[in-house]
């Protein structure tokens, strides 16, 4: 169980340092050279929903006797009264449930050589178990108890948050850890999407057991969840068990959800966030602004344009700040999509006295998109890339699981994936810059500065106005 939640981009940024000193290259030019021109295609899969309300994926995989199951539930830190709520919820799951104590719970999935893990993020919250095909009764009682009946144990409740307030506070010594959630506070001020996943140690601190409580009884039911089931099952058989074990499981109250479309914002001029800690040696920085939606019909095409700039080891990011100049390690772009907006940022770290030259280099590699665009043979070698690194994306049961409750999360359904490939195939050196004129923010730009801000903050007022605060201040903001 993870008891600080890192975002994939904070959890890109721990390894990147060891990545880019591996055989990144060998691996984009086999990528290029992999031979993917026949379409890859979601396996064939069966969704229904109980008398309940809850939604099932059956996916049978029969290559190895392994069984991943992924409980989806709409509660994430959009919903959190307060921050850290929702995380702290789905991490407490684990803390002993339909009779049977934690200790107790672990016992018997260690025994089985299972592995049970929850997790909560921005729009919602999972709980996973991979075991045994052989063993598949006996742990999809586990799930269902661990889901429907958690005990809270208030002994382990303390000591768990007790772990939490400590992993949140330690985050705040890695800023590349907390980046982006100052970025995303930046960003979406008091909208939901400006809630802290991991919650503050302050805010963690104030949450009483009885809160984890009254939020599992909220969201956690059967019509606002979805269980995938992916691996080594025969279909009749698994409708079977789920029915007898999730039958009863009964929605209490309405689950409300906040209207996320409702107040978002838009950027009305360039600011940059100026997060002072008096002990660094380095400056770490995001870039960007508002993104793009989960459900964009033209993510593919993002994808790739992005690839070219900041998504893979050759990028003219990274090529820029890394190969050619020194300045930094690694430096890379991205979106995170969520289901009414999402977020572009570019993201590097440098050494305090080169932190202009850093952000100035950043700012003028992202401007060739517009000056000069991507040209046919550099659009060729990043279709070719994002086509080879597509299919590994999943190929696990976990994979799968996981992308069948993203569809149930964020509304999307198999199209996506059945016609990736096609739709990077159909991308033209026209379309591509289209999507940096539609997408990629221009101007009214959002800088997150972490670092000695006594060193740096004549340095961050060329670049917007500046918010200054201290990274050891409770929270991500004011």
């Amino acid at each position: 169980m993870k008891h600080f939640t890192q975002t994939a981009k904070a959890a890109a940024w721990v390894v990147f340092g060891a990545l880019v000193l591996n055989s990144s290259v060998m691996a984009e030019q086999s990528a290029e050279h992999n031979n993917s021109q026949s379409s890859f295609q979601l396996p064939a899969y069966e969704k229904f929903k109980l008398d309940n309300g809850l939604t099932v994926f059956l996916l049978p995989q029969h290559e190895v006797p392994l069984i991943t199951v992924q409980a989806t539930v709409r509660a994430g830190a959009v919903n959190d009264s307060v921050a850290g709520l929702s995380q702290l919820t789905s991490q407490a799951l684990l803390l002993g449930a339909g009779g049977k104590s934690k200790a107790e719970i672990e016992q018997q999935v260690d025994f089985l050589g299972a592995s049970l893990t929850s997790e909560g993020s921005m729009e919602g919250s999972s709980l996973r178990a991979d075991f045994m095909a052989k063993d598949t009764a006996q742990m999809l009682a586990i799930v269902h108890s661990v889901l429907t009946q958690p005990s809270f144990d208030s002994a382990e409740f303390d000591k768990l948050k007790a772990r939490q307030i400590a992993a949140v506070a330690q985050a705040k010594e890695s800023p590349r850890m907390v980046i982006d959630q100052y970025f995303n506070k930046q960003l979406f001020g008091s909208h939901p999407y400006g809630n802290a996943i991991s919650g503050t140690a302050e805010s963690l601190k104030g949450i009483r057991q009885q809160q984890v409580k009254h939020f599992h009884q909220s969201y956690y039911q059967p019509a606002n969840t979805a269980i995938s089931i992916v691996g080594d099952f025969k279909p009749a058989t698994m409708k079977t068990q789920l029915e007898k074990l999730f039958a009863g499981w009964n929605n209490s109250t309405a689950v409300n959800q906040p209207d996320l479309t409702a107040a978002l914002p838009k950027a009305d001029k360039a600011r940059v966030l100026l997060v002072n800690k008096a002990d660094a040696i380095e400056t770490t920085f995001s870039i960007g602004g508002l993104g793009v939606t989960q459900r964009n019909p033209d993510y593919v095409g993002i994808s790739v344009v992005n690839t070219v700039l900041g998504g893979r080891f050759t990028s003219w990011l990274n090529d820029e700040l890394r190969v050619n100049s020194g300045l930094t390690y690694g430096a890379r772009s991205g979106f995170d999509r969520y289901s009414a907006s999402g977020t572009f940022s570019i993201g590097s770290f440098t050494k305090t006295e080169s932190t202009k030259a850093a952000l100035d280099l950043a700012l003028k590699t992202y401007q060739r998109l517009w000056d000069k665009g991507i040209d046919q043979a550099t659009l060729d070698s990043a279709k070719a890339y994002v086509k080879g690194q597509f299919p590994p994306r999943f190929e696990t049961n976990a994979a799968l699981a996981a992308l069948l409750g993203d569809m149930y999360l964020y509304g999307f359904n198999q199209d996506f994936i059945n016609s990736f490939q096609s739709k990077v195939d159909q991308l033209t050196v026209a379309e591509s810059q289209r999507l940096i004129n539609s997408y990629f923010p221009k101007e009214k730009l959002q800088f997150v500065l972490i670092g000695k801000a006594d060193a740096i903050k004549d340095i961050a007022k060329t670049y917007g106005e500046v918010r200054q605060l201290d990274i050891q201040a409770a929270g991500f903001a004011d």
